[in-house]
């Protein structure tokens, strides 16, 4: 059975809404129900990124969650466009355009926001700004198509919900009224039994939120050297 190694973060969701999707079963192994799991040499083993989400699956390990929607893609058979060139082209495209630009800007804005030490001012505007950018690349796209690749609901959708949910933490409470067409998305998806089941995953186990000293030396180890 496909081992899933998931915290109730913007990668993992994504990765556990696909599962619930298909239909593949799956166990849930819980990372970071203490801060800094993730970089103990146990996960680095499995992830050498010591990131989530991570997942076994057999004898076949895969990190990074866009690599992962696209094994458990091909594994499924489902969430697809057809195999052919003129449609897997904009899929690998989209689900790129996730993984090296709303992913990152939207990450980087808020920690730049909300957990980086002043002087900060250069650094939140460029974030933030790239991740609007990004974000209303993303709105331009869903204002011509009703799902990212056109009628068709598939995994790069999936790959957009899972940091869709946390606009308003990275842009901001009002961000809504500037991407109505990803909002839309957002609504529908979340309307759909498997991101409920999904979202649900989250209070199944206690994850460490907290911000303390011992989570910023865990998360942030070169800012806790400088400070040293």
């Amino acid at each position: 059975m496909i081992k899933f190694y998931y915290h109730p973060s913007p990668n993992p969701a994504k990765v556990a809404l696909y599962l619930e999707e298909s239909g593949l079963p799956y166990e849930l192994v819980p990372v970071d129900t203490r801060k800094g799991e993730q970089h103990e040499l146990a996960f680095r083993a499995i992830n050498p990124n010591a990131k989530t989400p991570a997942l076994v699956d057999g004898d076949v390990t895969v990190f990074d969650s866009n690599a992962i929607l696209l094994y458990l893609a091909e594994k499924a058979g489902k969430f697809l466009p057809a195999n052919t060139p003129e449609a897997r082209g904009p899929m690998y495209s989209w689900l790129m355009f996730v993984a090296t630009g709303i992913g990152p800007y939207s990450g980087q804005a808020v920690h730049f926001k909300n957990f980086a030490p002043e002087p900060k001012d250069y650094a939140v505007n460029r974030y933030d700004f790239e991740a609007w950018r990004h974000w209303s690349i993303i709105d331009a796209q869903l204002a011509k198509h009703r799902y990212m690749l056109g009628d068709q609901y598939t995994l790069v959708d999936m790959a957009v919900w899972g940091w869709a949910r946390a606009i308003p933490f990275v842009l901001g409470a009002e961000a809504w009224e500037k991407l109505p067409h990803v909002k839309r998305l957002l609504d529908e998806i979340n309307a759909r039994p498997a991101a409920q089941r999904a979202e649900a995953l989250k209070a199944r186990h206690a994850f460490k939120t907290e911000m303390d000293d011992d989570a910023r030396e865990a998360l942030f180890p070169q800012n806790a050297r400088l400070v040293a």
